[in-house]
């Protein structure tokens, strides 16, 4: 049965609220534990029993970190590393470059200058060379350096791995792995084909940071001491996990909230710089990290140089970090003209092909590599559907897609490459990028499509809205926003409550920008809330709202707190509306 009645919402989706058993056992918890109601319903949606209650608000690392022996040829890395530490070897990072990339690369360059060592960074150019290590690059690397550590990519490195003649390679990544692995000295990742997958969660700056962990261990075993404070450093691993959208779940929990306690510290440059020109007026948040802080970090793999990212993330300078941030930061506003002008031609050319495919996609000529990502998780908003956006050049095309829950991206690009219809491709369940021939371009993505309709993604429409309950604007108070954010943090795979808004006048509404809304509801008895909805003018919510003509609506989001002039006020964040 919908939620307040809403069968189909503006933006085509039906409400459902939570069952009834889901109900009783927040009820029950509120009981047992004596906790508030609404952080008991967000454990009773997360399946926490009362006496895991405590334990679940407040995640210790020292009892949700798995050993890092717990993966394969952990122990044969962090021994190699550790060799090359003691024996002052010369040293190459070869990092993808996200977030991830440049958080896992720092993380090890932050280590090595704290135990007296440089590190040379490599990131390669996304337009130039593309992801991951290529043939040239690790040859190049190979013939200065005597270790090459390749941190959130090489695990399907097969050839520039056997080009690195001369130097070690140990491999610290997360994305898919093959059937065969590269022949180096370690490949350090949750997801190989060879692992359970129960730590698969973890992003590579999480496996990074995990090795870390086993060359502590060793050094202490040898008698070398403890080394630096890896727990300073989780800053950059809470950061690399929200912007990867990695799950925030066992101790991907730990990490971030320890990792966010760490970063209001403001000790490190490089974030401090970032959050000053992202205008970050409180305490860091998940949102701040995946909305302001990843955005500009990736800018820099995205439109720019490389490895502007890294280096401000490793940085121990301020004035250094303060330029590489302005810079960033202009990137990131470059960035933002180019994926408009992309989007619009993507999603006029996928709505051409048809929204109701199991696979959307869009390809275009020289539309920019480092925004294509980002258009194809608009379309995958959108439409509900796997989506694919390619930017071609000469006689190729780069592209990047983005899947919805239950349909594996990665796997399905994956065994398209291996029958020959793409140059080459890969990644995990939910993202993964891939370069085609322009002349192949057709006949992949029909065979893509095809390996997606068997999961399912032809049988799927707008997906639900799942609500956690109904709530007056007089109860979305500041205090029950920093109740329910005991329950977080919030993020991929651990959403923040939703809650509905039923019988809603507009005091106010506003475009703001290109395609987001300002709106103020009232309630008609004195109750009110302010509201931002994102990207509401990219379906029939923005237009609806804004010529409301008097109109009544039921509305439904996720609570926030809004810091305006030294004021705290609690904020909707608008996600969905249907007329009452």
């Amino acid at each position: 049965m919908s939620f307040l009645g809403v069968e189909t919402s503006l933006t085509g989706r039906c409400w459902r609220g939570p069952g009834v058993d889901q109900s009783r056992a927040g009820e029950h918890l509120a009981q047992e534990t004596g906790l508030p109601a609404a952080v008991c319903q967000v454990l009773a949606r997360r399946g926490v029993p009362a006496h895991e209650a405590t334990g679940f608000l407040t995640p210790q690392l020292k009892e949700l970190l798995p050993d890092p022996r717990r993966m394969k040829d952990m122990e044969t890395a962090a021994a190699r590393f550790l060799q090359a530490v003691e024996r002052r070897e010369r040293i190459a990072i070869f990092a993808d470059y996200d977030v991830d990339g440049g958080s896992s690369a720092a993380l090890l360059m932050v280590y090595l200058r704290q135990m007296g060592q440089q590190a040379t960074l490599y990131i390669p150019d996304r337009i130039d060379e593309g992801y991951g290590p290529n043939d040239a690059a690790m040859a190049g690397l190979a013939r200065d350096h005597d270790l090459i550590v390749c941190v959130d990519c090489g695990t399907l490195s097969h050839g520039p791995i056997a080009a690195a003649k001369g130097a070690d390679v140990v491999v610290l990544d997360h994305h898919l792995g093959g059937e065969t692995l590269p022949d180096c000295v370690a490949v350090v990742n949750p997801n190989r084909q060879d692992e359970d997958g129960d730590l698969g969660y973890f992003c590579a700056a999480g496996v990074v940071f995990l090795m870390l962990v086993e060359v502590r261990r060793q050094a202490r075993e040898k008698g070398l001491g403890a080394g630096p404070d890896l727990m300073a450093m989780l800053d950059l691993v809470a950061l690399a996990t929200v912007a990867d959208v990695a799950p925030l779940i066992g101790a991907n929990r730990a990490l971030v909230r320890q990792g966010l306690k760490v970063m209001g510290q403001r000790q490190r440059a490089g974030l401090v710089a970032l959050a000053d020109v992202s205008r970050m007026d409180s305490a860091p948040s998940t949102y701040h990290l995946g909305f302001l802080l990843g955005p500009r970090v990736n800018a820099g793999g995205r439109i720019g140089k490389a490895d502007l990212g890294a280096r401000l993330l490793s940085t121990e300078n301020p004035h250094e970090a303060a330029a590489l941030a302005e810079r960033l930061d202009q990137l990131n506003t470059e960035r933002r003209d180019i994926e408009n002008a992309v989007r619009a031609a993507a999603l006029e050319q996928a709505e051409e092909r048809g929204f109701d495919a199991p696979l959307v996609w869009a390809a275009g000529e020289g539309w920019h590599p480092g925004v294509v990502g980002i258009v194809a998780s608009r379309l995958k908003e959108a439409t509900g559907r796997p989506a694919i956006v390619i930017g071609l050049d000469g006689d190729e095309g780069k592209g990047s897609g983005r899947s919805v829950s239950g349909i594996d991206l990665g796997a399905s690009i994956q065994r398209v490459a291996m029958e020959g219809l793409l140059l080459k491709g890969g990644g995990h369940k939910m993202a993964a990028g891939l370069t085609v021939a322009r002349e192949q371009l057709e006949p992949a993505m029909a065979r893509l499509a095809e390996l997606l309709e068997k999961q399912g993604a032809g049988d799927l429409g707008p997906s639900d809205l799942k609500l956690d309950g109904m709530l007056m604007p007089g109860a979305a108070t500041v205090d029950l926003i920093e109740q329910i954010e005991q329950a977080g943090p919030f993020g991929a795979g651990a959403p923040a409550p939703r809650y509905g808004f039923p019988d809603m006048a507009v005091r106010f509404a506003k475009r703001v920008g290109e395609s987001h809304l300002k709106v103020s509801f009232t309630d008609g008895m004195g109750g009110n809330i302010d509201a931002i909805a994102f990207g509401a003018f990219d379906t029939a919510l923005g237009p609806r709202l804004l010529e409301h003509g008097g109109a009544r609506f039921h509305v439904a989001g996720r609570l926030e707190v809004n810091t305006w002039g030294g004021r705290q006020s609690a904020q909707l964040r608008l996600e969905d509306a249907a007329e009452a």
